[in-house]
């Protein structure tokens, strides 16, 4: 004791030393910049890697599956209560656990699971396996809510540890495995683990045996898994692990041993618990009705149908507040003054609601922000200067018990970042403490915020005003309005602004030495990797063609492929982040014949996000022109297969009616196929007949094939999205999806049905351009092909003028111009 209370005094000293130095560090920053930048963009985070987020640090509640977006369910249901319930009113559950390993021993190898085709391979084993086990690893210090870091599952033949940090946005893969009936998952202790799997992937476990459930049922003296190894397998663990960083990476020996153990025997644990539910049935008396296997499966799948939500509280930090000062004032057994303990009250209130939105906004925990501790530290005895807040902190602290908790750093990173406003939140007598609170959001991850904007903090600052103030004055309403636009534009800008300059501004020249055009480094690499070209200049790169080009820049008769380009917004001139835009959208120009499509670089320029809006809005306006002037719908709202079309329009009973009824929209078609390809035979009866009717509706209510379903998988796609399609992994098809599309006749006949896309619009101005001369592949004498084309060019140009008009282009290259010949 004496040694730990030197240790203290010498943390102490040290303490009061880091903090004489923070604060003159402090000082000169504030006198170089007024501002002062979050640690947070030197101290990256491994989940600021996900893309998106399920569950973020805003006030609103979470949005659970929905299977069918038809249906106006309730958004708290669960999406597979159905196929739970059918389990539990199943009278003779099917267990049977039987494990093939007689050598209980954890052998060396396992599989790290941390790309998407192993994920997948993954996938396919477990379809084929009856049962497997499942847990899981958490990291909840470094976030708000946490987040599974991961997976460890077991078959009967091998242990899989599944990165779900490299792999967060792809771990829908194994939502079917998991929602799987047929295939029973063991888990312990499973509570958490299912709200976990949800919160984090929209994973819902159906089928499942809870070896802590089985020992409920059993009375067994323990239930913990650390007493299951040691009884059934002679396997100790070391529970402390547990509280490791599972976000490391690579994971340490011990951790990997740790994690590949509690997966590793659970199949055996299992089993052997399964044995002694049937023996207890087998030896009660025959006027025992009390089924244990039974009441052991319900429980288990009981715990499936918990549904995820978060932690809803009146105020921010409400529930955290009440319960320090109620624990302190009852140690104090009420000899505090009544105006003592509500200035108390109301100072711990203000720090757990600062607390509360600081680790919203900064994607950390309570307890790494500020401990309960040093909040009571400073409530009792309210600092006078920032210098005396830190030291109260670090005291507070240190009297924590660390063998009881992880040592956290004292006072944190948070802390240290934002001493001042804490100071003022104490001191100063605020009439409105939202709107300081406010004030503090809008200064970490506002506009020209000192903290990184994420997808965890992002809908917090749009939808704060919502929850948590009251604006009455209309100029108020409008400044709340403007923060959360200026913050949705940041985010667009981080997460779809170009990251690396578009123009590199390289060289090729002919091989007589004149200049043929501009390009980027690739490009430029792939003419020096074929040895079809040779370096000619280092900065910026230069070559020359070792071979005679079809084409010259003078044949054309424009300079602009000859000119160097500036990467700024050709609108406005803004230089610090722009995006790629197509003034001809791609929605028209994917039905140009093949000479026409223009692979160059004319119609598409570089935008800043305010002209891109404004571009995009003009062009959305011109669709509709353009829809409304051929007489046609801008997006296509059903589809039906061209030649089943066909078929019911030659019937003479209400023929046209039944063309028009029948169809299902593109969407809806085809993640139908892909369900029935991928797990149709695994699936449910009911929903498999579903999703039948669903393709059915497209081909005319025919009996369908495993060759129609890969054919609707590509319905509605455009090129690109096809052939992405098809060079994906696991959707290789057997058979050619050509006739997905109709033919030419069929595209410009009387049917109006398409296939093809599910922009309508563009296909149907495209049939327009073509009606007086047929189509280029059909050439209609010697004037219809130019005539053909002469009508593409005039439709180009048409959309040059809307963006000319819409953006007034100051910064345009040279060369470009609204008559430019597409070849």
């Amino acid at each position: 004791m004496e040694l730990q209370h030197k240790v203290k005094i010498a943390l102490v000293v040290a303490s009061f030393a880091a903090l004489t130095i923070l604060f003159t560090a402090r000082r000169r920053r504030k006198r170089r910049s007024g501002s002062t930048s979050c640690y947070l963009r030197d101290d990256q985070k491994p989940q600021y890697a996900f893309k998106r987020v399920l569950a973020d640090n805003s006030y609103s509640a979470f949005k659970h599956l929905k299977l069918n977006m038809n249906k106006d369910n309730d958004v708290n249901s669960h999406p597979y209560e159905s196929e739970i319930l059918s389990l539990l009113e199943n009278s003779s559950p099917e267990l049977n656990f039987i494990s093939e390993r007689t050598d209980l021993t954890l052998s060396d190898t396992y599989a790290w699971v941390e790309t998407e085709s192993q994920l997948e391979e993954l996938v396919d084993v477990l379809n084929k396996e009856m049962v497997f086990a499942v847990d899981t690893e958490q990291h909840s210090l470094r976030s708000f809510l946490g987040f599974t870091a991961l997976i460890q599952i077991s078959t009967h033949k091998e242990d899989y540890l599944v990165d779900t940090i490299a792999l967060h946005d792809s771990m829908n893969l194994l939502r079917p495995v998991f929602a799987n009936r047929s295939i029973c998952k063991v888990f312990h202790g499973a509570d958490n683990d299912i709200l976990w799997l949800q919160r984090d992937f929209h994973i819902y476990v159906v089928n499942l045996f809870d070896t802590a459930k089985a020992c409920e049922v059993l009375s067994k003296p323990m239930k913990s898994l650390a007493y299951l190894l040691e009884t059934y397998c002679r396997v100790a663990t070391n529970k402390m692990l547990q509280r490791e960083d599972w976000r490391q990476r690579p994971l340490s020996a011990d951790m990997v041993q740790y994690a590949r153990t509690d997966a590793h025997y659970l199949l055996y644990i299992a089993n052997c618990l399964l044995f002694e539910l049937k023996q207890v049935n087998e030896n009660s008396s025959t006027d025992d009705k009390f089924n244990f296997l039974l009441e052991a499966s319900r429980r288990s799948n009981m715990t499936c149908l918990q549904l995820y939500s978060k932690e809803t509280e009146g105020s921010p930090g409400e529930s955290a507040a009440s319960s320090i000062s109620s624990r302190h004032l009852n140690s104090q057994g009420g000899s505090a003054l009544i105006s003592c303990k509500t200035q108390f009250q109301d100072r711990v209130r203000r720090l757990c609601a600062w607390r509360d939105l600081m680790a919203r906004v900064h994607d950390e925990s309570l307890r790494y922000v500020l401990s309960d501790q040093a909040i009571l530290a400073i409530a009792i005895q309210v600092p006078k200067s920032t210098g005396e807040l830190y030291a109260t902190i670090a005291q507070a602290d240190l009297n924590v018990d660390l063998s009881s908790s992880p040592f956290l750093p004292s006072p944190s990173s948070v802390v240290c970042s934002h001493l001042d406003d804490i100071h003022c939140l104490l001191h100063d007598n605020f009439g409105d403490l939202d709107r300081f609170f406010l004030g503090i959001l809008q200064n970490c991850i506002g506009s020209n915020g000192s903290c990184p904007l994420s997808i965890f903090n992002y809908a917090l600052l749009v939808k704060y005003n919502l929850k948590m103030m009251t604006i009455s004055k209309h100029n108020d309403r409008k400044n709340a309005k403007q923060i959360s636009k200026k913050a949705s534009r940041e985010l667009f800008v981080q997460k779809f602004s170009c990251k690396s300059p578009v123009y590199h501004n390289c060289r090729i020249y002919a091989n007589d030495g004149r200049l043929l055009c501009y390009c980027d480094r690739r490009k430029l690499e792939w003419y020096l990797r074929r040895e079809l070209a040779e370096l000619v200049a280092d900065d910026p790169p230069a070559i020359k063609l070792l071979f005679e080009p079809k084409g010259r820049p003078e044949d054309e008769g424009n300079d602009f492929y000859i000119q160097s380009k500036k990467n700024i917004c050709v609108g406005c001139g803004e230089g610090n982040h722009y995006l790629r835009y197509r003034i001809i959208p791609s929605c028209y120009r994917i039905h140009f014949p093949e000479h026409l499509k223009s692979h160059r670089s004319h119609d598409i320029v570089l935008l800043c996000v305010d002209c891109h809006e404004t571009a995009h809005a003009a062009a959305e306006k011109h669709k509709r022109e353009l829809a409304a002037e051929f007489g046609i719908p801008l997006f296509v709202r059903r589809v039906v297969d061209t030649k089943e079309a066909f078929d019911m329009a030659a019937e003479p009973s209400d023929s046209e009616t039944n063309v028009h009824e029948e169809g299902v929209s593109p969407l809806e078609l085809r993640t139908a196929a892909m369900a029935l390809l991928r797990h149709g035979p695994r699936m449910p009866l009911k929903r498999q007949e579903e999703l039948m009717l669903v393709v059915m509706k497209y081909y005319g209510r025919r009996e369908i094939s495993e060759e129609d379903l890969e054919r609707a998988l590509l319905v509605g796609m455009s090129p690109h999205e096809r052939r992405r399609v098809q060079k994906k992994k696991g959707l290789a098809f057997k058979h050619s999806p050509q006739s997905v599309f109709p033919d030419a006749e069929h595209q410009n006949g009387a049917c109006n049905i398409d296939t093809s896309t599910v922009d309508n619009s563009s296909v149907d101005v495209n049939n327009h351009m073509n009606s007086d001369s047929g189509s280029v592949s059909d050439t209609c004498g010697p004037g219809g092909e130019e005539y053909h084309e002469d009508g593409i060019r005039q439709f180009c140009q048409r959309w040059r003028q809307v963006f000319v008009a819409a953006i007034q282009p100051r910064f345009l290259p040279a060369g470009w111009d609204v008559n430019h010949r597409l070849s």
